[in-house]
């Protein structure tokens, strides 16, 4: 079950598939159980990039970092 279109967001943003991958990667480690959560921080970290606030390459050191 898809609960948050973060794809479409991730395409609007210009997000390589490949990083969008990574992350979706590293999100899940934080909550390996839990779809909606996933999805939900997946589409905040994409809106945030398509507005601006941060880009892929930040969000990724930043999951890395953390």
């Amino acid at each position: 079950m898809k609960y948050f279109d973060y794809e479409s967001v991730a395409k609007r943003a210009g997000i390589p598939e490949k990083k969008i991958a990574a992350l979706c990667e590293m999100v899940r480690q934080e909550f390996p159980q839990d779809d909606m959560m996933c999805e939900l921080h997946l589409l905040r970290a994409c809106l945030a990039i398509e507005q601006g606030h941060t880009t892929i390459d930040e969000a990724l050191r930043f999951e890395k970092a953390a």
